[in-house]
């Protein structure tokens, strides 16, 4: 299995609840397909560099996970086919990346502790 890291935003006219909907959504499309989930953050709404869309902000949200490389295809499959979704990206974490990836995850805990 590999790991993963994907980075979606979500249209900003979206309430709170449907957001939570929509990123359970795809946890679901990755545990029903054996995905393990490592990490999810929800960085909430930003403004984009650029309009996508005609809108300049939108709901930034993060999974990591570990999967099989047939899963990414189901997952990209799903994100293109939700309208609530504008922009998506998933990366493959080398070796190093996936070290930076749970040093980042224990500084978080660490301060969600404090």
């Amino acid at each position: 299995m590999n790991q993963y890291e994907t980075v979606f935003i979500l249209t900003p006219v979206l309430s709170d609840e449907q957001m939570k909907e929509t990123v359970a959504k795809f946890k679901s499309i990755l545990t029903d397909n054996g995905a393990e989930i490592l990490n999810e953050e929800t960085w909430g709404l930003k403004k984009m560099a650029y309009a996508i869309e005609k809108k300049s902000t939108g709901f930034y949200c993060l999974l990591e996970f570990k999967a099989e490389p047939s899963v990414i295809k189901t997952l990209e499959t799903g994100f293109r086919r939700d309208e609530k979704v504008i922009r998506f990206m998933t990366v493959k974490l080398d070796k190093y990346a996936a070290q930076y990836a749970e040093k980042r995850r224990n500084k978080l805990a660490k301060k969600e502790e404090a």
